[in-house]
């Protein structure tokens, strides 16, 4: 391994990612380089890391390289590997077209939830096509504290609880995972949102990301959120053959999300690369050990 490693800094509506590129897959990256490459003090700092890799080199996106050139790695700021991440993806399309890799227009991303269609637009949005989502049956309730709500199960590649709340800050400080039940609902752990209406097919939300703690933003979860508010109000694309638009406020910006009427879901919101420098290698193989 050389003395340098490449990274870059980037964010999607602030949530954000240390990002690795290595087209070969050679670069060793267990969960504890991870958690101190996304520590805000003593490393980069993120909500997650992004591993750029080409999909032939990677053993868990071979089955995807004949679809999509490039498999995006991601990994929650703790260090463990999650399916999917929305403003990952956009980001994560952001760099490859820096990197020379792509231009604008359309491509594909092989994730751990699947090939995800991408759009680069002139204005600088990044469009991704995110797929169906799943809504399992059964009653979820989630609380804080001596509150408690009942949520919407909604799966984009990775699981979701969707609550509905009077205030956003009856959602606590979300350092910790806010406790849900039945346990046997999320088996590996859940990215809980809390929502309120701001107007017409316009929400807010704050998430407590799983494996992160609150983030400024959570692409699967504004879209979970879009999923969940359509059929409380009644709307389903499936159903009246119309798409539903709904735009989701999150800390960090705004995603306009849209469910089309064959399921599948659009989001549209901003990428932006913000920096880009070395790691000190020798620091990295020490924690790898």
């Amino acid at each position: 391994m050389s003395n340098s490693i490449a990274f870059l800094k980037g964010h999607g509506t602030e949530n954000d990612f240390v990002i690795v590129p290595d087209p070969e897959n050679a670069i060793d990256l267990p969960a504890s380089a991870v958690a101190a490459l996304c520590d805000r003090r003593a490393g980069i700092g993120g909500d997650g890391l992004l591993h750029v890799v080409r999909s032939a080199a990677h053993p868990e996106a071979k089955d995807m390289a004949a679809e999509a050139e490039w498999f995006m790695d991601y990994r929650n700021g703790d260090g463990s590997i999650a399916e999917m991440c929305g403003n990952g993806v956009r980001v994560f399309a952001r760099y490859l077209q820096r990197a020379g890799h792509v231009t604008e227009g359309d491509l594909a991303v092989a994730t751990r939830g699947g090939v995800k269609r991408v759009h680069l637009a002139k204005d600088g949005d990044v469009t991704v096509g995110m797929g169906k989502a799943l809504l399992p049956e059964g009653t979820v309730t989630v609380s804080v504290g001596e509150r408690s709500w009942p949520a919407r199960n909604v799966n984009m590649g990775n699981p979701h609880a969707v609550a509905f709340v009077e205030d956003l800050a009856h959602a606590g400080d979300l350092y910790s995972p806010p406790p849900f039940s039945p346990a046997s609902a999320y088996p590996d752990g859940v990215n809980v949102e809390f929502v309120v209406d701001r107007g017409p097919r316009h929400v807010a939300l704050r998430v407590h990301e799983r494996g992160a703690g609150e983030t400024r933003s959570c692409g699967t979860g504004a879209c979970a959120v879009a999923v969940a508010t359509a059929r409380r109000d009644g709307a389903d694309p499936a159903l009246t053959g119309t798409p539903a638009t709904y735009t989701v406020d999150v800390p960090g910006g705004t995603l306009v999300i849209t469910e089309r009427p064959d399921g599948e879901i659009e989001m549209t919101g901003p990428a932006v690369i913000v920096a880009e420098g070395i790691i000190d290698a020798d620091w990295l193989e020490t924690l790898a050990r």
